[in-house]
């Protein structure tokens, strides 16, 4: 009875392993960003690919528990930012902790970059040609986000919500979209904006 018990668990381990690399084949990450260099030396990012030209520049992993970036480590950069776009360095702060908790590598999910998590799509138009330079990308973020401010009529809780959800949004909606994850995002802002206000 031990034998064929045995001998019945090895086919199945047989078996088992010959299937295994039909499930392990890796499917693409939502988050896998692709970069090419065209002509002209420009780069060009994106997380949905349209052709072979571009190649995985940043691969997307798992996130590692404890690790924490230092939140000082791009003072210079947020100030310079602030003191050139007329932006509190408390407000830019508060928004690179929501957004990427400092890390300048950041991916998101739906294919935001950098810090400041701008979307491959917008790169151009925010001047960023390295998303994952902190400076470039904190000029740029800085620059959108002050084009929120002003558009808004400095009214900042809605700027934010903007930089969050799309301006369309908070123009349809006469306000801060109703949506749970743009409602948390605006009140996380402004709790660390204050405690930045504080220090």
């Amino acid at each position: 009875m031990h034998n064929f018990y045995k001998t019945r668990f090895e086919q199945i381990l047989r078996v088992g392993l010959l299937c295994l690399p039909l499930f392990c084949v890796a499917k693409p990450a939502a988050a896998d960003i692709y970069m090419y260099i065209d002509s002209n030396g420009v780069m060009h990012f994106t997380n949905v690919p349209t052709s072979s030209d571009y190649q995985v520049y940043i691969k997307e992993r798992p996130k590692r528990k404890g690790v924490r970036m230092d939140a000082n480590r791009f003072d210079r950069y947020i100030d310079e930012a602030a003191s050139l776009h007329g932006v509190d360095f408390p407000l830019l702060k508060a928004v690179i902790r929501a957004e990427s908790a400092f890390n300048p590598k950041a991916v998101s999910k739906k294919g935001a970059l950098g810090l400041m998590q701008i979307m491959p799509q917008n790169l151009e138009a925010f001047r960023v040609y390295d998303p994952f330079d902190p400076w470039q990308n904190i000029m740029g973020g800085t620059r959108y986000l002050k084009s929120l401010i002003q558009r808004f009529n400095g009214q900042v809780p809605l700027a934010l919500a903007a930089y969050n959800a799309g301006p369309r949004a908070v123009d349809t909606h006469r306000g801060i979209p109703p949506i749970p994850e743009t409602e948390e995002y605006v009140k996380r802002v402004m709790k660390f904006f204050h405690l930045y206000k504080k220090t």
